[in-house]
């Protein structure tokens, strides 16, 4: 399933008998909303940073293809990744990923992906937009056909990168390798031009929705949505954060990324892969939500930006309540470091060991994600429908 935004009405994360004012929220709760905005901001300037060290690498490679080149453009999107998944607790409410006046969200990170849109696969040499030289690679058209062809037809962000880079993964997945593609489709391959074009105008047009994000959250800036975010009723305000954190550990990470797959069994259902680099992505998005809770991120420098987590604000509210949400928070953290890489081997019929430790991730994100509902219930909100 694509996973462009599941948006939710505002007109649903209404506080229910609470004033404008916010009163009666525990008294961490504008500070858990300042220092969240902190952290939003921090961890999309990674995102972009990263992302322009990844277009330079893209750069270098079309300029001079070879497989040392091609490495350092493969080093480069996954360490981009990095930063960028501790982001998706972002969504889900409107905000400036995913908000009713705009979608980048599924121009940066849409799957899954019929990668026969983009380029050749295997049997059919012609597919693809890039072996259709009536169709000009720009960034508008580009936008343009980005969903054109149905919810797979994904044209823009970090999965055609991917598959651009590695190429279709056909090898067993007892082998534990990624796609294979070679530096020749940049260089005598057919239309390895127009190949090298798609690849950078596709960076490009990442770039450019990364940096809008920066600008929605930067501090001090007059008018944009950190500036709401700060001056809303703090209830509605906790109301976002909250559903995003509740969205992402159940609906979304743990039904349509890992429990699809396991049902499924499929390699085709995984989120990166081309790349087989799936096991990183649930990671790094089970870390975004205990970014949120603790009030913390590591930036990719190293440093830290910390403050007030929504774990303090919860604590307020019912001190066991955030123990227990503590303790599992953890203990998905814990579970997703526990996947062992490649992801498809994890969720092959017939691998005991694989499938219950995607299993146990899923079964911890359940729990999570009603645990969290739990916060939301007894703040006297309404509770998000994703559906």
């Amino acid at each position: 399933m694509l996973s462009t935004p599941r948006i939710l009405s505002l007109a649903l994360l209404v506080a229910l008998g609470r004033g404008d004012d916010g009163g009666g929220l525990p008294a961490s709760s504008e500070a858990a909303i300042s220092s969240y905005g902190e952290i939003v901001h921090a961890s999309y300037a990674d995102s972009l940073a990263e992302a322009q060290a990844m277009d330079a690498a893209l750069d270098a490679f079309v300029a001079d293809p070879s497989e040392t080149t091609l490495d350092a453009a493969k080093q480069a999107w996954l360490a981009a990744r990095v930063p960028y998944l501790q982001t998706e607790v972002y969504r889900f409410y409107d905000g400036p990923i995913d908000g009713m006046d705009g979608d980048p969200e599924g121009l940066i990170n849409a799957w899954p992906m019929d990668e026969l849109t983009v380029d050749y696969v295997e049997g059919m040499p012609e597919a693809g937009r890039i072996n259709d030289p009536s169709f000009e690679i720009s960034m508008a058209n580009l936008v343009s056909a980005n969903g054109a062809g149905g919810e797979a037809d994904v044209a823009t962000g970090w999965h055609p990168i991917e598959f651009l880079l590695w190429g279709q993964d056909l090898t067993d997945p007892s082998m534990a390798m990624p796609g294979q593609r070679s530096f020749e489709d940049y260089t005598t391959a057919d239309n390895a031009d127009r190949r090298a074009s798609y690849l950078t105008t596709t960076s490009e047009l990442l770039l450019s929705h990364l940096q809008e994000l920066v600008d929605a959250w930067a501090p001090d800036t007059p008018g944009n949505y950190r500036a709401e975010m700060d001056s809303v009723d703090p209830a509605i305000a906790l109301q976002r954060i909250l559903t995003g954190m509740i969205v992402l550990s159940g609906f979304e990470t743990a039904g349509e990324r890992l429990q699809a797959a396991l049902d499924a069994g499929d390699q085709e259902e995984e989120h990166s892969c081309f790349s087989d680099n799936t096991h990183d992505d649930m990671l790094y998005d089970v870390l975004g939500v205990q970014n949120v809770w603790e009030g913390a991120y590591v930036r990719t420098d190293g440093t830290s930006v910390t403050g007030t987590g929504i774990e303090a604000v919860v604590r307020e509210l019912d001190a066991s309540l955030a123990d227990e949400l503590e303790a599992r928070i953890q203990t998905s953290v814990d579970l997703a470091r526990a996947l062992e890489p490649p992801f498809d081997l994890e969720i092959q019929p017939g691998n005991a060991e694989g499938n219950a430790r995607v299993q146990a991730l899923i079964d911890s994100l359940r729990t999570q994600e009603m645990l969290l509902t739990q916060v939301f219930v007894e703040l006297g909100f309404t509770v998000p429908d994703p559906e």
